[in-house]
């Protein structure tokens, strides 16, 4: 479950703590690109040559998770693909508070160029999927779907997680299965279960605290922020089992509260 990717400008992990199974960089890359509408996509400028240009981009995705942008000639964005097709798309975590610095964010490495004749049809259902509005300008003559084809991927997970992810990696891996529902599973959670979160943190993950709040879940556990006589902390507890929709993931953190109130 662990990425090849290696982390920086982190702390040492505590000797007595073992690793908590978590989702690949790839796959939590993949997620995040699934989960967002829009990027900032910088691309290499004519005007001053060498210097970056940075614009919006709402962005589709293919089944491996290449971007599809819908551009028109008049964009200047547009004008520098023509001229160099190498760009780069940062998408960030949409629903992220606090310091933007701790928040997940991806960079995709590529070559955005326009896509042949014979693709345009399942570009065009995979965008509108994700726009619907862009069906007034679909159309228009000066309108073309461009794809980047990825080279390299860097994923930040927040303070000390980052790393590079293999372009192969990214390309077969698949968002994570609670992507659509994880803002409802959090929202319910420290809506009106705090006290059995409190109690999880102390069961699994050996920490006691007076407030409880989750973050984030994925397939295989979620992350906690901890309210403790020492200050703030996080902690990442991992469910029994991997879960693959959110009925599952309310009955393991059922039993797992049912065995929490077990313990001593």
């Amino acid at each position: 479950m662990s990425s090849s990717s290696t982390r920086k400008h982190a702390g040492p992990a505590a000797v007595d703590q073992p690793a908590v199974p978590e989702p690949s960089f790839a796959e939590r890359a993949r997620t995040l690109v699934y989960l967002s509408r829009i990027g900032s996509l910088s691309t290499l400028s004519r005007k001053q040559p060498g210097f970056p240009f940075g614009s919006i981009m709402p962005h589709g995705l293919d089944v491996t998770g290449r971007p599809i942008f819908l551009i028109s000639t008049m964009a200047m964005h547009t004008q520098n693909l023509q001229a160099d097709p190498r760009a780069s798309l940062l998408v960030t975590q949409a629903d992220a508070s606090g310091d933007p610095l701790g928040a997940s964010r991806v960079t995709l490495i590529g070559n955005a160029v326009i896509i042949p004749q014979p693709d345009v049809a399942s570009a065009r259902k995979l965008y509108l999927e994700r726009y619907a509005n862009a069906k007034y300008w679909v159309d228009f003559e000066d309108f073309s779907f461009y794809r980047m084809d990825v080279v390299d991927v860097y994923y930040v997970g927040g303070f000390g997680v980052m790393g590079w992810v293999q372009v192969s990696d990214y390309d077969q891996a698949r968002p994570d299965p609670l992507a659509d529902t994880a803002s409802g599973i959090i929202e319910h959670m420290n809506t009106d279960h705090t006290d059995a979160l409190v109690l999880l943190a102390r069961s699994f993950a050996g920490v006691e605290s007076q407030e409880a709040a989750m973050t984030s879940v994925d397939r295989l556990g979620f992350h906690v922020r901890l309210k403790t006589p020492d200050g703030m902390k996080g902690a990442r507890i991992a469910f029994l089992r991997e879960v693959n929709n959110p009925g599952e993931a309310r009955k393991v953190l059922v039993e797992m509260v049912q065995q929490a109130r077990q313990q001593p």
